[in-house]
């Protein structure tokens, strides 16, 4: 980063600022006159002071000459009472040699000197002929040395910072010193860590990282999302003790815990929600991360919280989802609830964030079947009133698909349903098949790195930190140098694992966890990126959206205030301009500007962030170009980026 400095003296203002010391002299020599019998209080003439500052100076043994006017000057003096020049820093050294001044003055030439010692004796206007003469010699040498020396400056600013005995020796000589200071730190602001981005066509893959490893099932990230007590922990926690991956002994750890809580129907949930206050509410609060293997993929399950105050904590650990799970319930009055909520459910908010992740599949869990008596008429009602919805929220009928089961009587999970309440009129797949039939995305390894970062994990006691996300494009192995945006701190790869195991290389659609050495922990932090260094992301506070507002109460005005969500950022945000409205049928910007946005309607807008945040058009990037606006505790708005102010240009 660029240092701060604080400015010196410039050339002019060192020697303008001498013009006010004549006073200083003068009344200098009125204090000290009592030293050659004048009165206290009777001030000399003209004459006798000039008497006395010649006694004075023969009194001084340390004496230095001008080698302009030849005047000697008192050892302390840092400049030449009688034309003001500046002490030669050579004469100064000390044990050093000339040679080795860090700093040459141009002397004058013999007219030069000829007329400062004339102007020097006229002691009758001795006061105005030194502030002329000052400032005829200090514009000749200052012009003299811009011309000449421009090079000798900055090389003599180099070897005074690679120099300790320089230093030592030329602290007399203040005001050349800072005007060379400023000069290097002018240098020194413009060389900074600013890595201009390559053109992508440039980009060029190593075959490590297109290779694929034999024997290693596909990656699936698969988020479970839905309201509020839908069942989606119990649902998680089913899955992995049916598949192997929580063991009898546990479950009947969790069981019997639950139960001494008054918390018994929680046992299977405890598999995921693990911190102490999860389990004392009952509810979930972040996103649980957990593996399964499936008979073709290896499952990274994302279970995320349902409650509308941890949205935010879906929305950060959502994003890495491939594909989702919508677990809804059955029971008579909670799906009602869900789809409502006083006006906007969790379950719809998760159906359109989901979306707007990306997510094109979708599995539809009817969950809790079994408090209706697994009834066919309460599943097709569900189906049809949330079919609608989705299809409105952009997903296409034929991605999706619909399961009826009871997680917690462990009907139709990864077994076909053997309840004959329910498999006398269903004769669809199970959960677990329904998974193995999604379909992955296009995932790019040929593309330079991009790591969103979801998590942070520091270990103090090592001085080491971990970042945690899902790779996005790219590849990324042992030893590899990153860029960490949006500080643009490099770092060096330690150690990768993939689903909590250690690998040596990582590819794009994995979930891990990358070790780093060389940077400070505090530089790496949840919604930053990890990429190339030779390709960074844009960082922006400006950003032009495309947006689709949701079911809002009021209007949306200029000055609005939002929580802005892209990727795994969050940052303050505020509307600064309504660009135009948008045809959600044509997709074209109508001409006229509207003063507001309501409900239903698609506009281009601006807003300003307080932080620069890391962003990519969505044309160029589609992880990096969603994003959210929320306020009041709702999402009011979902769309792309169409547009990146670039703080960096």
């Amino acid at each position: 980063m660029p240092r701060k400095v604080n400015y010196g003296l410039d050339y002019d203002d060192g020697y303008d600022g001498y013009d006010d010391y004549d006073d200083f002299d003068d009344y200098e020599d009125y204090a000290n006159a009592n030293d050659y019998g004048v009165k206290e209080k009777e001030k000399p003439s003209w004459n006798d002071r000039s008497t006395i500052k010649v006694e004075k100076k023969t009194k001084k043994l340390a004496l230095w000459q001008c080698s302009v006017c030849n005047s000697d000057n008192e050892q302390s003096s840092s400049s030449c009472d009688i034309c003001g020049v500046l002490r030669d820093p050579a004469q100064n050294i000390g044990n050093g040699s000339a040679e080795n001044a860090p700093f040459q003055f141009n002397t004058l030439s013999p007219d030069d000197m000829v007329s400062v010692g004339k102007m020097s004796s006229r002691k009758s206007s001795k006061v105005s002929a030194n502030n002329t003469g000052k400032k005829a010699i200090a514009k000749f040498t200052a012009t003299n040395e811009m011309a000449e020396n421009s090079s000798g400056i900055i090389s003599g600013a180099n070897q005074l910072n690679g120099s300790e005995s320089g230093n030592a020796n030329i602290k007399s000589d203040t005001p050349q010193i800072l005007a060379s200071d400023l000069h290097q730190m002018k240098l020194d602001k413009v060389s900074t860590n600013f890595r201009k981005a390559k053109p992508l066509a440039e980009y060029k893959p190593e075959k490590w990282m297109l290779a694929n490893q034999d024997g290693i099932l596909n990656q699936l990230n698969l988020a479970v999302v839905g309201h509020v007590d839908s069942g989606k922990s119990t649902l998680s926690g089913q899955l992995l003790h049916l598949l192997g991956r929580v063991s009898k002994k546990e479950m009947h750890k969790f069981e019997k815990e639950a139960k001494e809580k008054g918390k018994g129907s929680f046992a299977f949930a405890w598999a995921t929600d693990e911190s102490a206050e999860e389990r004392e509410r009952g509810v979930t609060m972040t996103v649980a991360v957990a593996y399964f293997d499936s008979k073709k993929y290896r499952v990274v399950l994302l279970d995320s919280p349902g409650h509308k105050d941890f949205v935010p904590n879906m929305i950060s650990g959502a994003t890495q989802a491939d594909a989702a799970v919508l677990v809804v319930d059955a029971s008579i009055g909670s799906f009602e609830a869900g789809m409502d909520g006083n006006g906007f459910g969790q379950t719809k908010e998760h159906a359109q964030l989901i979306r707007s992740f990306g997510v094109e599949q979708v599995i539809v869990a009817v969950n809790k079947m079994d408090t209706v008596g697994f009834s066919k008429e309460r599943f097709e009602f569900i189906k049809s009133q949330l079919g609608n919805f989705l299809r409105s929220c952009g997903f296409k009928e034929s991605q999706v698909t619909w399961i009826p089961l009871s997680a917690m009587e462990n009907e139709n999970l990864v077994t076909s349903a053997t309840d004959a309440r329910l498999s006398s009129w269903y004769e669809g797949s199970c959960l677990l098949e329904a998974v193995d039939s999604l379909q992955l995305p296009v995932r790019d390894a040929s593309k330079p790195l991009l790591l969103p970062i979801c998590d942070v994990i520091k270990s103090h006691s090592l001085g080491q930190v971990a970042a945690c996300g899902k790779i996005e494009t790219g590849a990324i192995k042992n030893g590899s140098r990153v860029l960490v945006m949006p500080l643009r701190e490099v770092a060096t790869v330690r150690s990768i694992e993939r689903d909590s195991c250690p690998c040596s290389v990582a590819r794009a659609g994995d979930n891990v966890a990358v070790s780093l050495q060389g940077i400070d922990g505090v530089h790496v932090t949840p919604g930053g990126v990890l990429c190339h260094p030779d390709y960074p992301v844009t960082v922006a506070s400006r950003l032009e959206l495309k947006i689709l507002v949701l079911d809002i109460m009021g209007p949306i005005i200029v000055g609005s205030k939002f929580e802005f969500h892209i990727h795994h950022a969050k940052e303050a945000a505020r509307l600064v301009k309504i660009v135009s409205l948008v045809d959600q049928k044509t997709g074209k910007a109508a001409k006229k500007t509207p003063r507001f946005l309501t409900a239903k309607q698609s506009a281009i807008i601006e807003v300003a962030l307080d932080r620069a945040v890391c962003a990519e058009e969505f044309s160029k990037h589609r992880a990096l170009g969603r994003a959210f606006l929320r306020a009041s505790g709702c999402t009011v708005g979902v769309g792309i980026v169409s547009k990146v102010f670039s703080d960096e240009s």
